[in-house]
């Protein structure tokens, strides 16, 4: 192999994964400006007050929350937003807080199959897909696994309140109990243009539900607009996108060396030989089911595995060997993401010890709290997955 072979190999490589990087960036700039915004401060308002001191209500109330604000793809504002509005509430009634991490994780893994989400953004690089088409098949499974994480909130929340002794009307606060919580920048908040935000997010979820135009596309125009409408003066702009520009810079880098990465792998035969391989020790029988069999190998997988480690070095490997069994690599693609309620427990990834932190809670404690529902989580929706056609 000489040297212009593999220069090409990597160009290659990273004209196949730009659209996703370009869609990447402006997708992260575009939510984090939101957030900025305050475009979800009245939700979180209107939660915390519906919460009340019921625990049942608070365990509802922090899922849903940790639902809506997974949409920017980004778990460590998920987790500072879900955190800061409810961890005094559990403090000062006496709720577990480990109830807050486990919920979140339920939600988050579920609404972070989104097309700028880490896991989907990463398969569709290492297999050079639609992104859309690998988020919209997902979507009903999806939501089967919401549904779980909503019937987990509203056992946990029947148990605290038997276990607290909760009854309608009685006054749940233990004013001894102070929290420490990290406290959000609200001063570049614009509460006057909520309703235009709004609209201009639902403008942005027609056009590509519709197919208007490209994802990278709408999300580069419609971040245009919000850094226009909420920061018109360019020194704001420039605060705003610097503020966020290391999230973005290091999801943009991480693609488009991920795109040499494949490219090479893949242009010099690599995953191939590789694949042949591994056709050779899968019975005949099993072949056809290769959807199948990645989905349930990436539970052990995406926990001992980061997630670039397993979405560029495996999955490729996978998805050759099931196409030598005529396995659709749409369908390996989206099995690959089954097992994303385990991986959030993984101790290779920096989200849990963040929530830990947080929550002043062991990693190992939490792990031990929320393991075997995050494998009833990876079930269901392994489940959701086969029962609506997303694999097979």
């Amino acid at each position: 192999m000489g040297g212009s072979e593999m220069g090409g190999m990597i160009m290659g490589g990273m004209r196949q994964v730009a659209p996703v990087a370009i869609m990447l960036i402006f997708a992260i700039l575009l939510f984090s400006i939101m957030y900025d915004a305050g475009l979800f401060e009245p939700l979180v308002r209107s939660i915390t007050r519906f919460a009340g001191h019921d625990p049942l209500r608070i365990a509802l109330a922090t899922a849903f929350l940790g639902a809506v604000t997974s949409l920017d793809g980004d778990g460590t504002s998920t987790v500072l937003i879900v955190v800061t509005a409810f961890l005094p509430v559990y403090l000062r009634i006496g709720m577990n807080p480990l109830i807050i991490a486990l919920l979140i994780l339920l939600t988050n893994t579920m609404i972070n199959i989104i097309p700028w989400g880490g896991p989907t953004a990463r398969v569709a690089s290492a297999l050079n897909l639609d992104v859309m088409e690998v988020f919209m098949g997902l979507i009903p499974a999806a939501m089967l696994g919401l549904v779980y994480a909503a019937g987990i909130a509203w056992w946990l929340g029947l148990r605290e309140r038997k276990r607290l002794g909760w009854a309608p009307g009685k006054d749940m606060l233990l004013t001894e109990v102070s929290a420490k919580v990290p406290v959000i920048d609200r001063s570049h908040q614009r509460p006057h243009l909520v309703w235009v935000n709004l609209i201009l997010m639902l403008g942005m979820a027609a056009a590509m539900g519709t197919g208007l135009a490209p994802l990278p596309v709408v999300m580069v125009v419609t971040f245009a607009l919000a850094l226009l409408i909420n920061y018109p003066r360019l020194a704001e702009q420039k605060r705003r996108i610097a503020a966020h520009a290391d999230n973005a810079v290091t999801v943009a880098t991480l693609i488009f060396a991920a795109g040499v990465f494949t490219g090479i792998l893949t242009g010099s035969g690599m995953v191939d030989a590789m694949s042949e391989s591994f056709v050779t020790v899968i019975p005949d029988a099993a072949g056809s089911h290769m959807a199948l069999i990645t989905a349930f190998a990436s539970l052990p997988f995406t926990f001992f595995m980061s997630n670039d480690a397993y979405f560029f070095g495996i999955i490729p490997i996978l998805a050759a060997a099931g196409a030598e069994y005529g396995v659709d690599p749409m369908h390996i693609a989206r099995a690959s993401m089954l097992g994303q309620p385990v991986h959030a427990l993984s101790p290779l990834i920096a989200a849990i010890y963040v929530i830990s932190g947080l929550l002043k809670r062991e990693v190992g404690e939490l792990q031990r709290f929320a393991l075997l529902p995050a494998i009833g989580a990876s079930l269901v929706f392994i489940a959701g997955a086969v029962i609506t056609g997303a694999i097979n």
